[in-house]
């Protein structure tokens, strides 16, 4: 029986959860397997270096730290957006993500974590940046070796 290794593509059912308290953010479950080409930077470095070794139909929890997954939460990726900066039209709302464009014009997704008197405050790392993660994970198939 061949195993997962390092460059196989892959796919794979999961759930995804916060170590700190079991909420599950993510889930295969009722959809679509993932497919993931392993080694090519796409996925998370925890999920791809936890399932090399893996047989089809296999089940694995595979635990990881924040630098394994979406990286440490960064406070230079917090910053003010004044309001005079906003479209007239524009309400940003706490607790919801939006896309904003870079002075270069590259987009980058917000989250909005507070109001101030002059704007928003804003935080543009993942949302699950500095959270340790565990994903539980079943091999469904090695589509490509």
């Amino acid at each position: 029986m061949s195993q997962v290794k390092e460059g196989d593509t892959i796919r794979v059912h999961y759930v995804g959860k916060l170590m700190e308290d079991g909420a599950v953010f993510d889930s295969s479950e009722g959809g679509a397997s993932l497919e993931i080409k392993l080694g090519s930077g796409e996925f998370i470095q925890g999920l791809e270096e936890g399932v090399i070794g893996m047989n089809v139909g296999e089940t694995k929890s595979i635990a990881m730290t924040c630098d394994k997954a979406y990286g440490a939460h960064s406070g230079e990726k917090v910053f003010e957006f004044h309001k005079d900066r906003a479209p007239q039209d524009v309400t940003f709302e706490v607790g919801r993500q939006y896309q904003l464009f870079r002075a270069d014009g590259m987009p980058v997704k917000v989250t909005v974590v507070e109001e101030t008197g002059t704007g928003y405050i804003m935080d543009c790392n993942h949302p699950l940046a500095g959270k340790d993660l565990v994903f539980e994970v079943t091999l469904e198939e090695i589509v490509q070796e």
